[in-house]
């Protein structure tokens, strides 16, 4: 397994999600995202090779990056994960068998919530952090409303967070946010054009550093 590290995640709090990004460019990819000061990645497990890209990249990257499964949904889903190193585990729904399981096993799991009731049943079943999903119709100063009655709970955005908006979110008491699709560009990869993906993710890098250094 890919143990991970809450050191890694507190210095850069954002998790790329990868789906069905091609395996064959995947080592690759990992390594500018690694390289670029990012620490945290999710594979998911509705991607074509997911377990095949969770086991290379534990294996790789073990030391340097967190490596977790994604679009968990089933106790199927999560021994595949497992099996395969990853490190967190991600899901979009509330499941709670999936949840108790991580728990009992020390593995820290990020289940997604949308509602105030959802959010406190997956807080209450012991999970790390909940992933506040699709975030996407949600402005950032909702999370202000949330925290108001919950404010012990650890908050994710996911869905709708861009490298534009993503400071927003932190502003308003996220603890960290997913991205995808825009850490992920197509044609980008297609093009296997690694600096201009390194590109992205420093200018990413630096609004949180410099973001955190205002705070």
């Amino acid at each position: 397994m890919n143990k991970f590290s809450f050191d890694l995640f507190e210095q850069m709090p954002i998790v790329g999600i990868m789906r069905n990004v091609p395996l064959e460019h995947i080592q690759s990819i990992a390594g500018v995202y690694q390289r670029s000061g990012l620490t945290c990645l999710e594979i998911t497990m509705n991607s074509a090779g997911a377990e095949e890209a969770i086991m290379l990249l534990s294996e790789v990257f073990a030391d340097s990056l967190n490596i977790g499964a994604g679009t968990v949904c089933s106790l199927a889903d999560l021994e595949k994960a497992i099996s395969a190193g990853a490190g967190f585990i991600v899901t979009p729904i509330i499941n709670e068998e999936v949840i108790r399981h991580c728990v009992g096993q020390h593995i820290p799991i990020f289940p997604g919530a949308n509602t105030p009731s959802e959010i406190y049943k997956a807080w209450s079943l012991g999970a790390t952090l909940i992933k506040l999903f699709p975030a996407g119709d949600m402005k950032p100063n909702r999370l202000k409303e949330i925290l108001a009655p919950l404010n012990f709970v650890s908050l994710m955005p996911t869905g709708g967070v861009t490298p534009d908006n993503f400071i927003d979110w932190f502003a308003h008491g996220a603890k960290a946010v997913g991205m995808g699709s825009y850490l992920f560009p197509k044609d980008i990869i297609a093009a296997q054009d690694w600096t201009a993906l390194g590109n992205i993710y420093t200018s990413l890098v630096k609004k949180y550093r410099d973001f955190i250094a205002g705070t």
